[in-house]
């Protein structure tokens, strides 16, 4: 639902033909698994016996106990506010990720003792790679954009160029190409730099299209009126055009920023020291590499989040004017 309903309805998750179809669903689900092996299992012990020995009555009960759970969950979550649905979802997901990642014992003080050095060297690098490769790639992205929608064939067939093989490329073989090619011509670029080229290069043809898609939802009326009154190109751009594409660059930009991130862990293969390589380094030696894997992971989720939080702030900013 796109918007709050103000009518009063049943609410879904209190429909028995809706719990009936989710318990169906789930206990179907959950009996294509072997669960008799794992922790639930033993914790089902009391009812099926020897795990290894229940077949595949263990295998239905354990089944239709996570789907009896599973129901009774979103039925009763279904009694409090919006809010607190949120925060208990949430913190039920978490817990349940919690618990994957027990199961692989890790480390934990291996893992405390490398969290401050990930986050200090691996992930100050990842961000700075990203907010350069960002401001670049939106320079980038702006220019193709209004060459992609002038009416000279030469900006337009450039710009249409550059998306095309930007976009049509893997990440991976741009880097390889901008750091092993461009010595060919005499070109010589130190890792980081390259590892920004590329991404930024790539990023901006993908963010050509939000900025053309931005600039094209505004009504041609207005850049008319605007230039009937003998506004230049940079100040309709600029005062008219632009401040009410925002609302609808920012989402799309925000979420391309956040993947880019996440792309920049492909600049260690150039013994970049960012988040994944050091991650990768730091476990080799004692072949803990799941303990450094998994804890780079969880700093790329919370750098994700707060990511989200700013754009979710932006776009609130951008939008108040048609807030009712």
């Amino acid at each position: 639902m796109l918007y709050q309903d103000n009518v009063e309805s049943e609410v879904l998750v209190h429909k028995p033909w809706f719990v009936a179809s989710i318990f169906a669903a789930v206990l179907a689900g959950f009996l294509m698994f072997n669960l008799t092996g794992t922790t639930f299992g033993e914790l089902m012990r009391p009812v099926i016996g020897d795990p290894a020995q229940s077949g595949i009555y263990g295998r239905f009960a354990i089944a239709f106990v996570i789907a009896i759970i599973f129901c009774l969950n979103i039925v009763l979550i279904g009694f409090i506010s919006l809010k607190v649905q949120i925060g208990v979802v949430w913190a039920e997901l978490l817990v349940l990720f919690l618990a994957f990642f027990k199961s692989f014992n890790l480390s934990m003080p291996f893992i405390w003792e490398n969290v401050p050095y990930l986050i200090t060297q691996g992930a100050v690098a990842t961000i700075y790679i990203s907010a350069v490769s960002l401001i670049f790639a939106s320079i980038l992205a702006m220019i193709a954009a209004i060459a992609k929608l002038s009416s000279n064939g030469f900006a337009y067939a450039i710009a249409s160029f550059y998306t095309s093989f930007f976009r049509g490329l893997p990440l991976l073989v741009q880097i390889y190409l901008i750091y092993l090619g461009l010595p060919q011509l005499g070109i010589f670029i130190d890792a980081v730099p390259s590892g920004i080229l590329a991404l930024s290069l790539c990023t901006g043809a993908y963010m050509t299209e939000i900025f053309r898609a931005g600039i094209q939802s505004i009504d041609r009326g207005q850049w008319e009126a605007s230039r009937s009154m003998g506004f230049g190109f940079g100040l309709t751009m600029r005062k008219i055009i632009l401040p009410q594409a925002l609302p609808v660059i920012i989402p799309p930009m925000g979420n391309t920023f956040i993947s880019m991130l996440k792309d920049s862990s492909l600049v260690s293969i150039l013994g970049v020291w960012e988040l994944t390589f050091l991650a990768r380094t730091l476990g080799q030696p004692t072949f803990q590499h799941m303990e450094m894997l998994i804890t780079a992971a969880i700093i790329y989720w919370i750098m994700s989040i707060c990511l989200e939080l700013v754009q979710s702030r932006i776009e609130r900013h951008f939008a108040r004017s048609k807030v009712r």
